[in-house]
């Protein structure tokens, strides 16, 4: 299994992963993104995509985004989406994918990674809490 930064075509692979590993196929698979927008995400900076590939596919993978704050001159990466496929689950794939992150993280200066889990999704609160600090938070969605 290999941990990299994700291109156009392992992009689209990663959306369907998440479709299957998250159970939304609206959210994941029914507008996928052309592929020039992609191209101008991975030309981001504060745009962070990781994959998994093993056995030639992309099994699991992660996007994060790099946010810079205000009251202090530093910055946080928030990982906004991690999954693996059912198939490839405790291979430390997961795993992977946050030390790579954390890798990158460190080498631009990052202050935390953080990421947030439903409840009720044990094995991504197990993981998490065996990887950092737990800290029970809300989170509310405003409508623009």
């Amino acid at each position: 299994m290999e941990n990299r930064k994700a291109d156009i075509h392992e992009l689209k692979q990663l959306l369907a992963v998440f479709a299957e590993a998250f159970e939304d196929h609206e959210s994941y698979q029914s507008a996928v993104p052309s592929d020039e927008y992609l191209n101008e995400l991975l030309e981001r900076e504060d745009f962070i995509p990781l994959v998994a590939v093993a056995d030639g596919k992309v099994v699991g993978g992660l996007a994060a985004y790099v946010l810079q704050k205000f009251e202090q001159e530093r910055s946080e990466i928030y990982i906004y989406d991690l999954a693996v496929d059912e198939a490839y689950r405790r291979q430390h794939i997961a795993t992977g994918l946050i030390n790579k992150l954390r890798q990158i993280a460190r080498e631009r200066g990052a202050w935390v990674i953080y990421v947030q889990a439903d409840r009720g999704d044990d094995p991504a609160i197990k993981l998490y809490e065996s990887l950092g600090t737990r800290e029970d938070v809300l989170h509310f969605d405003i409508a623009p």
